[in-house]
C-alpha cells in the first residue's frame, strides 16, 4: 500500500487543489488498447478539422499553473506545465506520441480535458509519496535521461517518495525511476486542479473517463481523490 500526501505548507497556499488518483493493478500494457487507440484519434481528427484546439496559457486552467508555477519560482513559458507543453506539440504536430497504451490514455484524457497528468509505477515507488516544497538537497533523474541528476530549488513543489524526487516543478516532468512501461502492472495516475470550485466537475470527468480506458486492461481499478479537506489516501 502506497499513501498519498499533500503537506500542510501546499495545502494553505493552494486552498482549491484537488487530485484525482486513478488506481490500476493487474494492468496489461502488451495488448492491444482500441478505446485509448481511438481517443487518440479523435483529437487529432478534431484538431485538423478545426473543431477543437488544446487549452493554451490563456484558458484559466492553465493560466492557473502559470501562476502557481510562478509562485514558487519556476518561470512556466521556460519550464512548462506538462499539459501546456503536451497541448502545443499537439497543435504544432497535428498529433500525439504514441509511448505505450497507459501512457497514451493519460495523455489523450489530459489534453481533452485540459488537465495536468503523470502516472508511477507503484513498484518502483519507495514508502509513501509527498507533494510538498523542496529543501533543495532532494536528487531528481529525469525520465528518459538515466544518467543525469538534478536538484530542484529550494521551495519548488514536488513529487517524492522515500527516495528521491518523482515529479519536479510539481507537474512538469516525472522521474526516470517510476516511469510506466508496457511491463507496468500496478501503476497510480495523477490529475489534478487548482480551482475544484470551478473545475471539480471536469477533473472528475477526465478521471472516470481515464478509468473507462484503464478498467479493459487490468484486473482493478479505482479512483481517489485527494485535496487540503482529505489531505491523504491511501491506494
Amino acid at each position: 500500500m502506497t499513501t498519498f500526501r499533500l503537506t500542510p505548507a501546499v495545502a494553505d497556499a493552494f486552498p482549491d487543489a484537488l487530485i484525482a488518483v486513478v488506481t490500476a493493478t493487474g494492468l496489461r500494457g502488451r495488448e492491444p488498447w482500441p478505446a485509448t487507440a481511438d481517443a487518440l484519434e479523435d483529437l487529432e481528427q478534431q484538431l485538423a478539422a478545426g473543431a477543437w484546439q488544446p487549452a493554451d496559457e490563456h484558458d484559466p486552467r492553465i493560466e492557473a499553473w502559470h501562476t502557481a508555477y510562478r509562485s514558487f519560482g519556476t518561470n512556466p513559458r521556460r519550464i512548462r506545465p506538462s499539459v501546456d507543453a503536451l497541448g502545443r506539440r499537439l497543435a504544432k504536430k497535428g498529433a500525439l506520441p504514441r509511448i505505450n497504451p497507459a501512457v497514451d490514455s493519460y495523455n489523450a484524457v489530459s489534453v481533452r480535458h485540459g488537465l495536468p497528468a503523470g502516472a508511477f509505477d507503484l513498484d518502483r515507488v519507495s514508502g509513501d509519496v509527498e507533494i510538498r516544497y523542496a529543501h533543495g538537497d532532494e536528487t531528481f533523474t529525469p525520465l528518459g535521461e538515466p544518467g543525469t541528476t538534478e536538484n530542484p530549488g529550494p521551495g519548488e513543489i514536488i513529487y517524492t517518495d522515500t527516495t528521491d524526487v518523482l515529479t519536479r516543478h510539481w507537474n512538469h516532468r516525472d522521474a526516470h525511476r517510476t516511469r510506466v512501461t508496457e511491463d507496468s502492472t500496478h501503476v497510480a495516475f495523477l490529475l489534478e486542479t487548482l480551482h475544484a470550485t470551478r473545475d471539480g466537475d471536469i477533473l472528475k470527468t477526465a478521471a472516470e473517463e481515464l478509468h473507462g480506458l484503464l478498467a479493459p486492461h487490468a484486473q482493478q481499478c479505482a479512483v481517489h481523490y485527494l485535496g487540503p479537506a482529505h489531505p491523504e489516501t491511501t491506494v
